[in-house]
């Protein structure tokens, strides 16, 4: 069908629509179809007033309240004469119809009437989630305690043949339980020598009674900005990373407790500063229970508790009189060592195993040095540092592998070439670990054979499998004179074909 042929079918639908339907109803309805989407959301949003009267003891509350959608963004509640702005809480209600789930989520501010009398609250507008939002406003009456405590919030009286009508928007009471939980900075030592670890834990302690009462708030964001108040730029740190936050039970005074671990390092201070953590924070939602819970009101209110971690420092004490006191490290270590074999031949490589085991800041262990020996060489070792995490401990090992390769017969004690001293913090001494190996070669010394007994690395063991022909040196210089040859022909042929073509 073209387009002239439906122009044609939408004409005369029209007229005969217009016969029964007057074109004004017609406009009227499709006004109302548009509108009809706005005034459903507005309906979504709405400005819930207190009660009144009230005692002066009390607070009033202006909330605003959205059904089945998240609060994103809101103008400030409005100044009320004669009142004073407290306090913000929220409240969750979550209902089922039929199988169908509802929620109702309202922000209340609260306000402290600072006399009594009766107060006007003029009619004001809020902007919630980029809807305005009005309300005509109303009369406050702020009374005595005396007068107001035993009627107030009093419902009608009812004949006792009427039956009570229980509306799901009536405001239940909420009370505060006391809870006992703390945010704790652990560390495991209060002084430390420089290069000593000690052990770093934030932690928050949750009584088992009261897992209700209490919920994480915004974790992610949070522990983000305690991580970078924990940061010190004078140490070397080891982390543990954190897949998830489980919690752990531990007594505490006899009490049953959940114990949430945050943050945990092993720090090594690298100079006499002070290690300093200040006063950290962590806010927590903290809820109210209903003080007469039903199935028909939401069991529990949403507000927010901040609990606080005591400052801490840890002093950094200077280690003591050494010649290598600046570049020792410190820790708790022993010796493992070993022989590819202990008798050897001369000209022929082996290989030595110096692993360092223990306790400590493994990156700052360097090789032992050995020293020069006449009738051995030994090249500079591979490493390899294996570190574990666990239980607030740092430990592991760092392993040099060196070639020995003899060129002499006779015994040669390790224990005599190299050493390696470090400083135990535990007794607060000096120590050093020495090799207790002897290497016993044997054999004629053979200076041709030395080369070829040695390993000089993958590269050189490919020659057993290339190609030995001989190459001449001269061989691209004569590529490059019959390349040349080849162009000078081309380009007087070139040149022929030119010349001929222009006298033709």
């Amino acid at each position: 069908m073209g387009t002239a042929n439906l122009a044609l079918c939408y004409r005369i639908l029209r007229a005969e629509i217009a016969k029964f339907v007057p074109m004004r109803f017609i406009y009227l309805t499709l006004l109302f179809l548009l509108l009809l989407p706005g005034t459903l959301l507005a309906q979504q949003i709405s400005i819930v007033l207190g009660k009144s009267p009230l005692p002066i003891n009390q607070y009033y509350t202006i909330g605003i309240q959205l059904h089945d959608q998240a609060l994103k963004e809101y103008s400030p509640f409005p100044d009320i004469e004669g009142f004073k702005k407290s306090t913000k809480y929220s409240s969750t209600e979550t209902i089922i119809t039929g199988g169908a789930t509802s929620k109702i989520l309202t922000v209340y501010q609260n306000y402290a009437p600072l006399a009594e009398g009766e107060f006007v609250l003029k009619p004001f507008s809020m902007k919630v989630n980029g809807q305005t939002v009005q309300s005509q406003g109303t009369t406050i009456v702020v009374k005595s305690m005396t007068a107001t405590t035993p009627g107030i919030n009093t419902p009608d009286l009812i004949s006792p043949g009427d039956e009570p009508e229980t509306t799901i928007d009536a405001q239940p009471e909420y009370i505060e339980k006391d809870d006992n939980a703390f945010l704790t900075l652990y560390t495991n030592k209060d002084e430390v020598y420089v290069g000593e670890g000690f052990t770093v834990a934030l932690y928050f302690y949750l009584a088992a009674e009261d897992q209700q009462l209490l919920d994480f708030h915004d974790f992610t964001n949070q522990i983000s900005a305690i991580l970078k108040q924990l940061q010190q730029p004078n140490v070397w740190e080891e982390s543990f990373e954190f897949t998830e936050i489980t919690p752990e039970n531990v007594i505490v005074e006899g009490k049953p407790y959940l114990r949430f671990k945050l943050y945990e390092s092993v720090l090594y201070p690298i100079n006499l500063q002070p290690i300093r953590f200040p006063q950290l924070s962590l806010v927590m939602l903290k809820y109210k229970v209903a003080k007469e819970p039903s199935l028909l009101n939401n069991q529990r209110q949403e507000g927010f508790k901040t609990y606080f971690a005591r400052p801490r420092e840890i002093k950094v004490k200077q280690l003591p009189p050494h010649p290598l006191r600046d570049a020792v490290p410190v820790g708790n270590y022993r010796l493992t060592e070993k022989l590819s074999r202990k008798n050897a031949q001369v000209n022929k490589s082996l290989s030595y195993l110096f692993r360092v085991e223990g306790e400590g800041n493994l990156a700052a262990i360097m090789p032992p040095v050995p020293e020069t020996q006449a009738g051995l060489d030994i090249y500079p070792p591979d490493v390899r540092q294996d570190v574990t995490r666990r239980a607030g401990r740092v430990i592991g090992s760092k392993s040099f592998t060196y070639t020995v390769l003899p060129r002499e017969p006779g015994n040669y004690n390790l224990g005599e070439l190299m050493h390696w001293i470090y400083f135990d913090p535990t007794t607060a001494r000096y120590d050093t670990l020495r090799p207790t190996l002897t290497i016993a070669v044997t054999g004629n010394r053979d200076t041709d054979a030395l080369v070829l007994s040695r390993d000089l690395g993958p590269f050189y063991r490919i020659i057993e499998n290339e190609d030995n022909t001989l190459v001449s040196l001269h061989q691209f210089d004569e590529i490059r004179r019959y390349t040349n040859i080849i162009l000078v022909v081309l380009l007087a042929v070139s040149g022929f074909i030119f010349i001929k073509r222009r006298k033709l």
